[in-house]
């Protein structure tokens, strides 16, 4: 009897360990997994990285595109299938912070001018009204045609906006002026 049930556990943990999904990097004690699936079609981890503030670590986030690619106006400007996750690691983002860093983002990444796309701001922003905490992963997935995807904890929660959404949602992380430096190299594999 003991001995099946050791076979048997062995097993279980076999097929555990058989499951469980690959990682392709480990960044600030969070496994960003090396592929993303959007619409059928697999996604490439290009990079991800930590964001801090005032010495904390906030979240990780991890960038994934068709082809790896370094430069952050092409990822930016790139109409296809495409995904930003983050992984939040503090429980000092809450739902008013993170809306808060968020809108300030999408000011910098348009220059200030959020008039094109203000009604999709802020339809997004209303997936941060919920409360935020330490484990929660979102994913932005930009799906062409379609729009941003917006999920929580694998949990769509809503799909926002058009092509130039995504340009300046993306560059919140990628553009000239992002959300901070070190990350955005990161997330393009330069850091």
């Amino acid at each position: 009897m003991k001995k099946a049930l050791t076979a048997g556990f062995a097993s279980l943990l076999l097929t555990g360990a058989l499951a469980a999904p690959v990682h392709a990097l480990e960044v600030g004690g969070v496994d960003v997994p090396d592929t993303y699936s959007v619409v059928g079609q697999e996604l490439q981890l290009n990079g991800a990285g930590t964001r801090s503030k005032w010495f904390m670590d906030l979240y990780v986030g991890g960038l994934y595109v068709q082809d790896k690619v370094s430069d952050g106006q092409a990822v930016i400007n790139a109409d296809e299938p495409q995904a930003i996750t983050l992984h939040i690691t503090s429980g000092m983002i809450t739902s008013e912070r993170m809306t808060e860093a968020t809108l300030d983002g999408f000011k910098a990444a348009t220059g200030g001018d959020l008039s094109a796309i203000q009604s999709d701001v802020d339809q997004f922003m209303a997936v941060f009204q919920e409360e935020i905490k330490e484990g929660d992963i979102f994913e932005l997935v930009y799906v062409p045609g379609n729009g941003i995807q917006v999920m929580k904890n694998g949990e769509q929660k809503d799909t926002v906006g058009n092509f130039e959404f995504k340009k300046a949602l993306f560059g919140i992380w990628l553009s000239d002026k992002p959300a901070q430096k070190d990350l955005k190299a990161k997330m393009l594999g330069n850091g």
